[in-house]
């Protein structure tokens, strides 16, 4: 599900793929106006499924594990936190909670600010399956090899 979630850079808030046009990509707004645009390829697009975490131990933790783990800790509505009028110190204190070896030196606290609005967007519209079964499965069948 989160691989049709689409970020537009310098765009606000997040997009849900519809379809492909001629050269472009039909998305709609993740909020209630559900307004539809196109992506152009001089548009930078790239799907929160491909997005990853630096972690401490040299690995990348997926944005869906993220998103997961800050469901199971907070559950599955929109978080009190702001990420606009939140301080520093709140923003990190939450990050450290969520995912506790994310890499302090390649993580700034803006990419924080930004995967916790990105949570705030997709829990206020219902979305709140970010890992699919089959995704679980293949990454406890890697674990274990």
């Amino acid at each position: 599900m989160i691989k049709k979630i689409l970020a537009i850079s310098g765009k606000p808030g997040l997009y849900k793929l519809i379809s492909r046009g001629n050269k472009s990509l039909i998305v709609e707004t993740v909020d209630e106006q559900k307004k539809r645009i196109p992506a152009f390829g001089a548009d930078r697009v790239v799907s929160l499924g491909d997005i990853s975490i630096y972690t401490n131990d040299d690995s990348e933790v997926p944005l869906a594990t993220v998103f997961e783990s800050i469901k199971t800790n907070y559950g599955e509505k929109p978080l009190d936190l702001s990420p606009k009028k939140a301080s520093q110190e709140e923003i990190i204190a939450f990050f450290t909670k969520v995912l506790p070896n994310y890499d302090t030196d390649r993580v700034r606290v803006s990419d924080m600010r930004k995967v916790l609005s990105w949570y705030n967007i997709l829990t206020a519209d219902g979305y709140t399956e970010f890992v699919s079964k089959e995704e679980e499965g293949s990454e406890e069948e890697a674990t274990e090899k």
